[in-house]
Formats: structure tokens, C-alpha cells, sequence
């Protein structure tokens, strides 16, 4: 009989990884964090793809940056160029030009660092836009989204100035021309404009610091500002649960779709390489600003065709549509022509800003919403964004009137004139023609419940009529059609109380029930199919 031996086994020793993992955990807590939100779901829908275009332009901003400023001087000192741009050797120029020229033709890569900058932020901005209306018209921004939709707006806004900074530091004839537009609106500004061109400026136009001042803010304040805003915002994202379309099984409790970790981060990391990607063939292959042929910027000349680039056509048309009225007040000369737009410009941003609170006030909903609206399902704030865009397009069109006027062979005075009719009546038109699209879309869609889906069969009934056979709808679309909450518009005031006494009604809640009646009351929604109507159709079909 053989003796057995029992072997006790030592404990396993942690590796040099789970020895930095606990010694980590021990001080920062990632674990209860990562086990939190590593897991947490993500709806799977093309639109939010669109917030991941957002922030990967931003990225490739942020690293295209770093790298120009290496070789950019910001300043406007006179130099005499030579170098590998035969045309302008000998012609003195500033720094800050000499130095793009330097980038574009002597630094390796730099032409295409810089395009790939450039085209990141055209597409930068698109995106946000676009971003921002697919929010707007499927109605993300409600409770608890309105904090969110004003950081995304704020973003939006500060990219606007970021891209007009950038596109003047090269110090070429093309940007100087928008510096000669700031310097007209900054003029425009009653009793204290001369005093803020010359502080901007440094002196009388040009001036002599206008680049280095434009320089600190496009690389320091601005970026930074939108990067505690970009983080904010995304940090929201993860404490709110992501918004997801109507749908079987989608309710405001839960969200259907894939973890944050593994698929979402594999995913998303494909999709940052694909936009950075397209950006450089874009780059490659699509030249933008190609400041050589402008030359340097002469407070003389102007180049024929200058125009801003498409973000801020919106503010160039506003220009060029108002008339070039001057007023004098209290003995000073009000230029109208340019304080108009100048006031225009940012007060037409922030209708679209405001608009959450607004409707928040209307409807006076304090439920969180986490479920998402089919445009069609609120026709009147469809209409309202499509307005806001037609108005915002318009301007944008009239931006390059100039150029429609040569392209096409026609008057630039009546383009002029087409311009400031349709920027009031277009969208004044455009509303009324959404509001009836929507109405109509909902119509379809109860007649589809209702009835069900044509099958393009044609059937001929006993007493010789022939009609089209229909299929009914599975219940999934039935649900998806029918699932949408319909407002209720606010009762109106009655003048007296119980009592019969004359009561005292302010006229903020006058305002708020008429606007509630326009928005939800009759004829600004078709009523959905109701359970009992949706059964007493099946029975006689």
C-alpha cells in the first residue's frame, strides 16, 4: 500500500498587467466604472453615425492643427519671398503668407495636411448641421436633452467663428477680403465701432497684430472652449441613455442595441480610419484654397469671385440682399446696409437655439422622453425647421450673386431682387407646403392601418365592380404607425370664473394657449387609428 501525498497548490502570482490594473483601480476606480458603462447599450441607426462624423473631423482638426502650427508664423511683418514658388519671388508679402506658401510648397506633406485641415473643417461644420436638424426634427432635444442641445448648439456657433478665423490667418487676397468685412461690421457697431476695429485691428486697417490675435484665439481659446464642450457633451450622452427610434420592444425604459464594449468601440474605431480616409482622398484629389493664385492680401484689390466658404455664405448674402441704407440718430450715422445683417446673422441662429425652451413652455411636458418623433407626427415643428432652413439656404444662395449673375448670363439686380422676396417668402412657403406633406404622410398612414398595403392584385366583385385587394399590415408596422403620442393643445382661458367675476388673464398665457391651439390643435394633426377603430376594420374586411 502506497502512501499518497497531497500537493497544495500556491496561489498564482498577478501579472505585471493586473498589477497595474489593481494598483489603478485602487486609485481611480475604473473598474466599477468600466463594468458600468463598458457595457452600456447603443441603439444601432445610420442617423447617429452622423454625431461620429462630428467628432472624428474634430480629431483629425485637432491633429492637422498641431502639426501646421510647426511651420506657420503668425505675424505681419514684411518679408520678400524666395522660394520654391517661382511667380511671386521678389514680391514682399507677410509672414504669415510666406509661411503658407512655405507649407504648401517646401514642407513634406504640407499641402496635404493642410487641404486634409481645410476640408475636415467644411465637412466639420456640415456635419454638426446636419447633426443638429436630425435632433431638431425627430425631437431629441426634450427633457432631459435641452442642456445637450444648447452645448451642441454653442458648438456649432463657436465652429462658425473657428472656421472664419482659420480661413483669414494665411494673410492671402482672398481672406483679407473677409477681414474687410469684419472690419465694415465691426464699424457698424453704434458709438463704439471705430474703438473696437482699432483694438481688433491694432491700428488702422490692416493693421499689424490682426493674424497673431487671430492666431491665439483659432489655436488656444476657441479649440479649447470646444473641447470641454465636446467632452461635456459626450459625458451627457452616457448619463442620459441614448435617445432610439419607435419600435416592438422600445419603450422610454430601456434601449435595444449592442454594448459599448466590444461591438460599439470596434465599430466606431473602424468608422474614425474611414472618415480619416475620404478626408485625405478628398484632400489628394480636390484642391481648396489654393492660396498661390490669390497672391498677398493689398487693402486695394479685391479678387473677382471672393467668396466665404459655405458656412458663412449665410451671412455674406444677408449683406449683399440688404439694401445699403444710412440713418442718422442722435447724431450718429447708423450704416443699416451692414448693422442690419451683423445683428441678422446671429439673432437667425438663435431661433434655432431657443426653440427647445420654447416648445418646453408651450406645451408645458415635463416627462423625460427618451423615444424619438417621426417628423411627420408633429407637422407644425417640422414645418418650422424646414422654414428655418429655407430662409438660412436663401441666404446662403444670395451669397454668390456675383456669380450666378456671370455663371448664367443674367441681371445681378434682379438676382438681388429674387433674393430679398424669397428670404421672406420662402419660408413663409415652405412651412405651409411641410405642414401639408406631413398632414398627408399622416393620412396615408391611417389609411394603411386601416386598410392595409396595396397589392397591385385587382379583384372583380360579384356585382361587376373591380377593386384592389389589400394586405394587412403586420403587427410590428402597426405598432410602429401607431405608437406616437398626440398632444394635447391647452384649453383656452375663460374670462370669468366659477363665479361669473371678470378674472385677470396675463397675456404670457394668452400667448402660450394660442401657440399651443396653432401647434396641436385642429388641423395641425390627423388623429392616429385608435384600438377599436383598427378592430372593427379587420371584422368588416
Amino acid at each position: 500500500m502506497s502512501d499518497s501525498t497531497t500537493r497544495v497548490e500556491r496561489p498564482r502570482a498577478p501579472g505585471a498587467g493586473e498589477r497595474v490594473a489593481d494598483w489603478a483601480d485602487g486609485r481611480l476606480g475604473i473598474h466599477g466604472l468600466g463594468r458600468k458603462y463598458l457595457r452600456k447599450v447603443f441603439p444601432d441607426h445610420w442617423s447617429f453615425l452622423l454625431g461620429e462624423v462630428c467628432l472624428y473631423t474634430f480629431v483629425v482638426l485637432i491633429l492637422t492643427g498641431v502639426y501646421l502650427t510647426l511651420f506657420f508664423h503668425p505675424s505681419m511683418n514684411e518679408v520678400e519671398y524666395h522660394g520654391s514658388y517661382v511667380p511671386l519671388n521678389g514680391v514682399r508679402m507677410s509672414e504669415a503668407y510666406s509661411s503658407t506658401l512655405d507649407i504648401s510648397f517646401d514642407v513634406r506633406g504640407g499641402l496635404l495636411i493642410r487641404q486634409i485641415h481645410h476640408w475636415a473643417a467644411l465637412i466639420f461644420v456640415a456635419a454638426m448641421f446636419v447633426h443638429m436638424m436630425r435632433h431638431f426634427f425627430t425631437g431629441s432635444f426634450r427633457k432631459p436633452r435641452e442642456l445637450n442641445w444648447l452645448f451642441g448648439w454653442l458648438l456649432m456657433f463657436l465652429a462658425l467663428f473657428e472656421g472664419l478665423l482659420g480661413y483669414s490667418l494665411p494673410d492671402d487676397l482672398l481672406s483679407g477680403a473677409g477681414m474687410r468685412l469684419i472690419e465694415g461690421m465691426t464699424l457698424s457697431v453704434p458709438v463704439v465701432g471705430t474703438y473696437l476695429s482699432f483694438f481688433l485691428f491694432g491700428g488702422e486697417f490692416p493693421g499689424d497684430d490682426i493674424v497673431a490675435r487671430f492666431y491665439s484665439i483659432h489655436v488656444l481659446l476657441l479649440p479649447g472652449i470646444m473641447a470641454v464642450l465636446v467632452v461635456t457633451h459626450l459625458i451627457l450622452v452616457f448619463y442620459h441613455k441614448h435617445t432610439q427610434f419607435p419600435g416592438p420592444g422600445k419603450t422610454e425604459r430601456n434601449v435595444v442595441g449592442q454594448p459599448f464594449f466590444p461591438v460599439y468601440v470596434a465599430k466606431a474605431g473602424g468608422f474614425f480610419f474611414l472618415v480619416f480616409g475620404v478626408l485625405a482622398v478628398i484632400a489628394a484629389v480636390a484642391s481648396i484654397n489654393p492660396v498661390w493664385v490669390y497672391g498677398p492680401y493689398r487693402p486695394d484689390q479685391v479678387s473677382t469671385g471672393a467668396q466665404p466658404d459655405w458656412y458663412l455664405g449665410f451671412a455674406e448674402g444677408l449683406v449683399r440682399v440688404m439694401p445699403g441704407w444710412e440713418i442718422v440718430f442722435a447724431g450718429h450715422t447708423l450704416n443699416l446696409g451692414i448693422l442690419v445683417p451683423f445683428l441678422a446673422f446671429p439673432l437667425w441662429l438663435v431661433l434655432i437655439g431657443v426653440y427647445p425652451f420654447v416648445e418646453a413652455w408651450i406645451t408645458g411636458d415635463r416627462r423625460e422622453h427618451h423615444l424619438l418623433d417621426r417628423p411627420r407626427n408633429r407637422p407644425v415643428r417640422t414645418a418650422l425647421g424646414v422654414a428655418w432652413l429655407t430662409g438660412f439656404l436663401v441666404a446662403m444662395a444670395a451669397g454668390g450673386n456675383d456669380l450666378w449673375a456671370t455663371h448664367f448670363h443674367l441681371s445681378v439686380n434682379a438676382i438681388t431682387w429674387c433674393a430679398r422676396i424669397a428670404l421672406f417668402a420662402g419660408p413663409v412657403l415652405a412651412f405651409i407646403v411641410t405642414k401639408r406633406v406631413c398632414l398627408g404622410l399622416q393620412r396615408r398612414d391611417r389609411d394603411k392601418v386601416l386598410h392595409g398595403r396595396e397589392t397591385g392584385v385587382i379583384k372583380r366583385l360579384p356585382h361587376g365592380a373591380y377593386v384592389e385587394v389589400h394586405e394587412p399590415l403586420p403587427q410590428a408596422e402597426v405598432y410602429h404607425l401607431t405608437q406616437h403620442e398626440e398632444p394635447v393643445a391647452l384649453d383656452p382661458v375663460p374670462d370669468t370664473d366659477e363665479h361669473g367675476v371678470r378674472r385677470r388673464v396675463r397675456s404670457a398665457l394668452r400667448l402660450r394657449v394660442a401657440l399651443s391651439r396653432w401647434m396641436y390643435g385642429e388641423g395641425a394633426h390627423v388623429p392616429k387609428v385608435r384600438p377599436e377603430e383598427l378592430e372593427s376594420g379587420r371584422t368588416r374586411h
